[in-house]
């Protein structure tokens, strides 16, 4: 719940508290829609719209790639951004056109996978593949700032003020971006139309331009063609280099994980369905093509024109198109007005990128984390997550330097991990649909993104180093919250069927008594004779009613589930509730909470002591559900009901 203070006592808290209800009042407007509820599947934007908002993230790397193409594959730019450009079309496309079919409300391929796999495993895989988004989303914030202070520092107006304060100019971006997520943010599509559309309009005035002075000036082609085969030959011999640079430009890739991620927004038909968005899936996958399709032209010409035009010294570190290729262009051929409008666009589209990708960073975490039991408390407010994830962008920030370069094999092996997770995710999704054709083709794909994303790992191990990083802190402050939170009732509704609704009505006419069984044989001589232990241990009156719990542990992982109770009498003589959850001790203390608020009566439960030792027994319980079941019960209806008076009676022998 939301912190807060008093109207009547705000000035007597004192600055702490009012610090700490400010610091944990509400959550953020991205938090607000993602818990709110989801608009019916006709409502939303026109796809086009959408796209710009990711395209803030996926259009805006044209502010850096082409000076990292130049940089990884030097004359060999164009050729390499062509490999790009096909593994785009033909691999990383159609698998996020699958993906948005078969995860059509936002979760993308994390949420497929989710699906594939079970237990702890499956809660494990998640918490890996969350620390590598994490990575992707947190290196889109430091690497856009730094490139947007590059942009800043080397405009000529300003260059001279500015000249070697490259780092606290990106910390201060970052800083202004936390600033604005304390004070509350909302990610507005129209924002985005504009920023998108006048950031494409520039490049395009760019890339016609530099197109127009390779044409006329006939010798940069004819130089640039000889240069390239005295350097590497033939033809074959250029597409192989060309094949083991491409790793490097995988950072032309952003972008499709945050493609589905806004499904959600796209307007659908009048008859779509939550169950089934025809409408939204036909306008992700127009959003996805068309951003895919501009974007591949647009890397093209601009790797083309930029090899072509600016001298190879000027993209190395501390050069004047390191960072900037097409400002550089801008300013060489456009003047410097121009040059300064283009710069002003790209810092505002690079910073966009960042506020879009910490809002995606604030909204994927609690798709998982709560519902898996493993968010701290305070993880619910915006605020303090804001702030920790700005502590870090600062520490990254600070390692890297703030430079552009070095922090491109962090964001692409985000990137990489990401896609590729997707395309298996797809190529298991095909195979179980029998499609034969489908399942080889996403294999290969499958197969080349692997082979990328191992490339690109240890070519540059830095995106490995930060994601591990990531995904240690992730799992440790997850089982920490995961461990405090274990004695919470974590039962969200108790369902019972006519035979166990007509028990319970029956013994509520007397005292209610239930006997937690452990089921084993489940033959007559165990329902006798752990009555008769039990009678015996509590002096419990032979006339005196009493009714077998047991409980079927699902899946142990879940943090929070519904309980069904089923009545079933056995060998005639015993009656007995079966009970499935995700845990012994939360589902028996959910149906005596719930048996005592149906029926007014306060319910009895009798145990027997469980052998061995109790921490390995606390284990049992942490990891699947069991363990030693009478304390831990107990625990979870002293949290669930502070007035013993009214607390369920729990009998140990």
């Amino acid at each position: 719940m939301a912190a807060s203070v008093p109207a009547g006592s705000a000035s007597k808290a004192t600055p702490r508290q009012r610090l700490r209800a400010w610091m944990l009042q509400g959550l953020a407007d991205m938090g607000k829609h993602q818990h709110a509820e989801p608009p019916s599947a006709h409502h939303g934007q026109r796809w086009w719209r959408v796209m710009c908002l990711t395209g803030v993230d996926y259009f805006s790397t044209l502010g850096y790639q082409p000076g990292i193409a130049a940089l990884a594959a030097g004359l060999l730019s164009p050729v390499a951004t062509l490999v790009l450009v096909a593994v785009t079309l033909a691999g990383a496309l159609p698998v996020y056109r699958r993906v948005a079919t078969e995860s059509p409300h936002g979760q993308g391929s994390i949420a497929m996978l989710e699906r594939l796999l079970s237990f702890w495993k499956g809660k494990l895989f998640v918490l890996t593949l969350l620390g590598f988004a994490a990575t992707d989303f947190l290196i889109t914030i430091t690497l856009s700032a730094a490139d947007a202070a590059t942009h800043l520092v080397e405009n000529p107006h300003v260059h001279s003020v500015l000249q070697g304060r490259q780092m606290i100019v990106t910390l201060v971006l970052i800083a202004l971006l936390g600033a604005v997520f304390l004070k509350g943010f909302l990610e507005a599509i129209g924002v985005a139309v504009v920023l998108v559309g006048g950031y494409l309009a520039l490049n395009a005035v760019v890339a016609v331009v530099g197109v127009w002075h390779v044409v006329t000036a006939e010798h940069v082609v004819t130089d640039w063609s000889r240069a390239l085969t005295t350097q590497h030959g033939s033809v074959p011999a250029m597409i192989a280099v060309a094949l083991v640079v491409f790793p490097k430009l995988a950072l032309g890739l952003s972008g499709f994980e945050t493609g589905v991620a806004v499904m959600p927004h796209i307007e659908g038909d009048p008859d779509d369905t939550e169950e089934r968005p025809t409408g939204r899936i036909r306008g992700a996958k127009k959003l996805l093509t068309t951003a895919a399709v501009i974007m591949s032209i647009f890397l093209i010409i601009t790797s083309f024109v930029t090899t072509l035009l600016i001298p190879a010294p000027a993209f190395k570190p501390g050069g004047a198109a390191n960072g900037r290729a097409l400002a550089y262009l801008s300013h060489e051929y456009l003047g410097s007005a121009f040059g300064t409008v283009y710069d002003v666009a790209t810092i505002a589209i690079l910073w966009f990128a960042g506020a879009s990708a910490l809002a995606g960073l604030l909204n994927l975490m609690p798709q998982y984390l709560p519902r898996y039991g493993m968010a701290p408390s305070w993880a619910r407010a915006v605020r303090p997550m804001v702030l920790v994830f700005i502590a870090v962008a600062f520490l990254v920030t600070w390692i890297f330097d703030a430079d552009v370069d070095a922090q491109g094999g962090a964001y692409a092996t985000g990137v990489l991990v990401l896609i590729a997770s997707a395309a298996i995710a797809v190529t298991i999704a095909a195979h179980r649909a029998g499609q034969r054709g489908w399942t080889i083709g996403f294999a290969v794909i499958s197969v080349v993104f692997l082979y990328t994303t191992v490339t690109n790992v240890i070519e540059r191990p830095d995106g490995v180093k930060i994601g591990a990083c990531f995904i240690a802190g992730i799992i440790l402050l997850s089982f920490t919250s995961r461990l405090a939170r274990a004695f919470e009732l974590r039962v969200t509704e108790v369902i019972l069927d006519d035979t166990a609704a007509r028990f319970v009505r029956d013994i509520a006419q007397r005292r209610i008594r239930f006997i937690a069984n452990e089921p084993d044989q489940r033959d007559f001589a165990e329902y006798r004779d752990k009555a008769q232990q039990i009678r015996a241990d509590n002096d419990i009156p032979p006339e005196d009613d009493l009714v077998f719990v047991e409980v079927t542990i699902r899946d142990p992982s879940e943090f929070e589930s519904a309980l069904h109770v089923h009545g079933h009498v056995m060998h005639d003589r015993y009656r007995v509730l079966c009970l499935e959850g995700s845990t012994v001790s939360n589902a028996l203390a959910a149906l005596l909470l719930y048996v005592r608020d149906t029926t007014g009566r306060r319910p009895h439960i009798y145990f027997e002591w469980t052998e061995g030792n109790p921490f390995a027994q606390f284990l049992r319980f942490f990891l699947f559900g069991q363990g030693e079941v009478a304390p831990v019960t107990r625990e979870v209806l002293r949290e669930a009901e502070p007035d013993r008076d009214r607390r369920p009676r729990v009998h140990v022998g």
